[in-house]
């Protein structure tokens, strides 16, 4: 199975649903339109439907479509939550898109995090292999991953900020946003009544900080009042007031590896390459050495340097073989992990089983990122280790490292004081976060009956009249990835994986006579996870006279049925171990007939 870090889903979806009157109607007066039923979209009428990333943090996905005309606007993933073992990720559904792939006019991507591509393997072979316009640094990042997937070619064609593309009906330009990955945009989509803009995920940072500045000018000129509605980014829209700066990071992290007595450990995403850039940096200034370890993060600065996007000096990173050569207060050592990730180089670090770096007295480990939710046991877990071995931690709470790469209330509100939109759609986080975007939203104006918070799949139209947030919604329901199977594990599969975590599992093999139903054997009985049966014979035996007496029971072989003994078996059972133990482990029944 393949498991990667990178902002992982924190929610279950919710089910609430809205009306175009207002944003608090039940959830019962929405409306699921199948692949089978879906009309044709109205003439004159134009679509938006946000397929992922409107009940959770990630698999963002939304459509535009007017007539047989469909732009799709990223095509992420979102982690796995704790009660979804064995799942790799979860990606978009593309059900409603099946019959359509010819209207796909292109997929437009605004960054290279993995919640904004990492479904493209998954989808772009099924929706026919459309184009995909990105910037080159997302496109190099999208194309290395399609390397470890071999699903065939994918159709990329680069773009920049100043790129204008005419798509079917559609003319899509872009705006440069300050993010924590160089290279990250907002699209424009001129449609037949208006300007849809789409934030991507962003932040309100003017200040150069690896990458070229946010353009707040293009975003000014948008509110000449030619914005029919604004699609922003709530992940951070819980959190009032603004978002720290790059710059402030900067001084954070001179500070750091100026104080460190002796190597320094930084721990963060692979993909914060913006992050990454300010390490380099401060270790310059300050002539030290820096060791990448991890492959994702070697080869995401291989390829940000091959492109123009990551400055370093000649000889400032060196290959971990030489760590030697140098003083331990020279050594700044940057590696995955700070989400207490199994493999990955920090927990091997903590755990002694690197090849090469093991923790020193006088080592300053540093957590460059927040911790994703569901991680905060592993993450603690691994900071508890890192203590036990000696070294110095320091973390996000303690000392400004991270700056969040997501606007924040006071941000969010002038982004939409500068675009005007007519209608304020906020997207990207979770229901709450919806909510408390669509308040800011009202502070700054918007009336509360242009205000859509809709959930994934739930449709929003717009033609010469006006918009609403319709009661119909397109499928969007979770597709998992568990290792080579996309789709084919369901909820029914999650369930019992669920049960068997809990509280275990008990196999009953019986062996009956073919001709008579009558039990040959005394039943044999496996447990895994529910108890050591070794030390519980007294309660192996109870369930063994259980099974003899329930078989014992069975009608003769002419109105025997196995599902029925199965059942019988499963039920009753489970109902003498619940008395027993007050546990419901999956129960197994496995009749053999000789």
């Amino acid at each position: 199975m393949v498991r990667t870090s990178k902002h992982r889903g924190s929610n279950r979806p919710r089910q609430a649903r809205r009306s175009h009157t207002s944003y608090d109607k039940s959830a019962a007066e929405a409306i699921v339109i199948s692949k089978r039923s879906a009309a044709p979209v109205s003439e004159g009428t134009l679509r938006v439907i946000p397929i992922g990333g409107c009940e959770e943090v990630g698999r963002n996905m939304t459509l535009i479509e007017y007539g047989t005309d469909i732009i799709i606007i990223d095509m992420g993933l979102q982690w796995p939550e704790e009660d979804m073992p064995g799942i790799d990720y979860i990606i978009p559904n593309s059900e409603y898109l099946q019959g359509k792939e010819k209207n796909i006019r292109g997929v437009i991507i605004t960054h290279g995090h993995y919640d904004h591509i990492g479904a493209i393997p998954h989808l772009a072979p099924k929706l026919g292999n459309p184009i995909i316009y990105g910037t080159p640094l997302t496109l190099g990042i999208i194309a290395k991953r399609q390397e470890d997937f071999k699903t065939g070619q994918l159709n990329l064609q680069a773009v920049d900020r100043d790129t204008v593309l005419r798509l079917g009906v559609f003319t899509v330009k872009f705006f440069g946003v300050s993010h924590n990955i160089p290279d990250s945009v907002g699209v424009i989509v001129e449609t037949p009544y208006g300007k849809l803009v789409h934030t991507g995920d962003f932040k309100l940072d003017p200040n150069y900080s690896g990458d070229r500045p946010a353009e707040i000018d293009k975003i000014q000129k948008l509110g000449d009042g030619s914005v029919l509605a604004l699609m922003a980014d709530s992940t951070n829209a819980s959190q009032p007031g603004r978002q720290l700066t790059e710059g402030e990071i900067q001084g954070n992290i001179d500070q750091i590896i100026s104080d460190a007595p002796g190597r320094t450990i930084i721990g963060t995403f692979s993909s914060l390459l913006g992050r990454i850039q300010q390490i380099i940096w401060a270790a310059e200034k300050q002539n030290k050495k820096i060791v990448i370890e991890g492959y994702s993060m070697k080869r995401n600065v291989e390829l940000a340097q091959a492109l123009g996007y990551m400055k370093t000096k000649r000889d400032s990173i060196i290959d971990i073989k030489n760590i030697g050569d140098y003083p331990p207060n020279r050594i700044i050592v940057l590696c995955t992990g700070a989400q207490g990730e199994d493999n990955a180089v920090l927990m091997r670090i903590a755990n002694k089983e690197h090849r090469v770096l093991k923790i020193e007295k006088g080592d300053t480990v540093v957590f460059s990122s927040s911790v994703i939710p569901g991680n905060e046991r592993s993450v603690q877990r691994l900071k508890d280790s890192l203590y036990r071995l000696g070294a110095e931690v320091i973390h996000y709470q303690m000392m400004d490292v991270h700056a969040g790469g997501h606007a924040k209330q006071e941000d969010l509100y002038d982004t939409i004081q500068m675009v005007k939109p007519k209608y304020h759609i906020p997207v990207y986080g979770n229901h709450s976060f919806l909510r408390l975007h669509a308040k800011v939203a009202l502070r700054a104006g918007i009336p509360e009956k242009n205000i859509f918070v809709p959930d994934n799949g739930q449709i929003m139209e717009f033609t010469s009249r006006g918009g609403h947030l319709t009661k119909h919604k397109v499928p969007s329901d979770y597709v998992f990835v568990d290792g080579l199977g996309v789709g084919d594990v369901s909820h029914v599969v999650l369930r019992d994986r669920q049960m068997m975590a809990e509280d275990g599992m008990i196999v009953i093999i019986a062996t009956l006579n073919g001709k008579t139903g009558r039990l040959i054997n005394s039943p044999d009985i496996i447990s895994r996870g529910f108890i050591y049966m070794r030390e519980q014979k007294k309660l192996v035996e109870q369930i063994r006279a259980k099974v003899k007496g329930l078989i014992g029971d069975h009608p003769p072989k002419a109105q025997a049925n196995d599902s029925y003994l199965k059942d019988k078996i499963r039920n009753e059972l489970g109902q003498f171990l619940y008395h027993k133990t007050q546990r419901r482990p999956m129960i197994l029944p496995v009749v053999i007939e000789v």
